[in-house]
Order: C-alpha cells, then structure tokens, then sequence
C-alpha cells in the first residue's frame, strides 16, 4: 500500500474547516476519512476535528478482525457517536450552534471494502484505468437531479448547488449511507467538495492515471483546484493497492 493525505485552505477561504486522516491498525486494516466542517466562530473546524480524532481513537481501540457486517455495524455506531458528540459540545459552548460536518470514510480489510458517507464529500475507486464515484451526494440539486427536475447541467450551475440535506451536527437522528464496494479495485481517494467543486471527475482521473508518485498527484490535485479559484478549503486522501498485494 502507498498512501498519501492533505488538506489546504485553497485561495479565498482564511482558515481550513476541513479534517483528514489515513490510519492502519495492527491487522492491517486501512481507515481513510475526510471531514469538511461548516459553522461560524471556527465551529466547523471543531465539527470536523470531534469527527475524525474521535475516528482514530476509535478504530485503533476497536477495529479488530470484524466480519463485514460487524464492520458495517461499526460505521453505523461510529457516525452515531460523532453526531452525538457534536450536539454535547454546542450545548457546553453556545458560540458553536449551527456547527456540523460532513463526513465521508473508507475501510479496507483483506476481505472488504466499505465507504460511509454524510454529505457531500466524495468516495471514489479506480477499476480499470476508470475513476468511478461510489458516495452519493446529500444536497438538495441532487435530489432534484433525481426526482428529475433538475438536469445534472443545470445543476452544476444551480445557485444553491452547495446546500446539504444532510450533515453531522444537523439532526439528532442521523443515517449514514454505506456501500458494499467491488474488490477487484487499484485506488481509493475521499475528497471534500474543495476538489469536486472546481474539477470535473475526468480531470481528477487524468491527474491520478498520469505519472508521479502519490504524493505528487494529491499535491497536483490540489494545486489544480486552487488554480481553478480554490474557492473552498480542499482535502484530498489517496491510497493505492500496489501490484501483487492481496487487498
């Protein structure tokens, strides 16, 4: 396995709200994750950070030897706790109401690959030489973009584009999404709308299929979003399955 992860404020944005990790435990077995946290007074800074330090606590203390449902189960109650964890943490300060964070992550094992999403960070995979969106986004244009009132053109243009229908923080009840991925995959890279807002999935594809190391795509990826206007803060984890490996 190679990977790399990096986030950056982009070119507009004064600070970054945006969280990310790659982890393995002593199985093995990778955590990738991505928060992009929302909220005034730095709150989403907060959100995403609650997000993914309690994720790394988590998955290091717990995540051994899971079957794939137990895994799933896993996702589900951690989502669970970190939603939680938000609303303690607005009520001890109330500067932070209205924070939240979207959420996205991924866990690899020798037998599995699960994403969990909230929101509209992104989980992808590379099969084939193709790079193919595996989260679906939680805003409002893609509902629309669903129920057929919108075209996805339309909606690359709509203004409330960025407007989520869900979110970490947002509701007391809340119900991650969770895909049972093929296996028989080379990538995986989780990005937060930083990067998906200013590049279109065929030029993240170019980036990752062209030459350099890990380390230099994620950067490239990055320095292509900021040179598009980098209006969001951009977070990018990458991780590739070298040739010969069992994962």
């Amino acid at each position: 396995m190679k990977s790399f992860y990096l986030t950056d404020a982009g070119i507009v944005r004064k600070h970054n709200e945006d969280s990310v990790i790659i982890i393995k435990n002593a199985e093995n077995d990778y955590l990738m994750a991505i928060a992009d946290g929302m909220g005034g007074h730095s709150a989403g800074e907060v959100a995403s950070s609650i997000a993914i330090n309690y994720l790394e606590k988590h998955f290091k203390a717990t995540f051994r030897n899971m079957s794939k449902i137990d895994a799933v189960n896993w996702i589900r109650d951690a989502v669970n706790e970190i939603n939680s964890l938000i609303f303690r943490y607005e009520k001890s300060h109330p500067e932070s109401k209205g924070m939240g964070t979207t959420l996205v992550m991924a866990v690899l094992t020798k037998e599995y690959l699960l994403f969990g999403n909230v929101g509209d960070s992104s989980g992808f995979v590379m099969k084939d030489a193709k790079l193919h969106k595996v989260t679906y986004d939680h805003t409002l244009v893609n509902l629309l973009v669903s129920a057929g009132e919108l075209t996805k053109e339309e909606a690359s243009v709509h203004p409330k584009k960025n407007v989520l229908m869900k979110a970490l923080g947002a509701s007391v009840e809340v119900d991650v999404d969770i895909f049972d991925c093929d296996m028989d995959i080379s990538e995986i890279l989780l990005s937060s709308d930083g990067l998906t807002g200013m590049l279109e999935r065929e030029q993240i594809e170019k980036v990752l299929l062209g030459d350099g190391s890990v380390e230099d795509k994620v950067s490239k990826l990055i320095q292509k979003a900021n040179n598009r206007g980098g209006i969001d803060n951009i977070s990018v984890a990458y991780l590739v399955l070298e040739e010969g490996e069992d994962k």
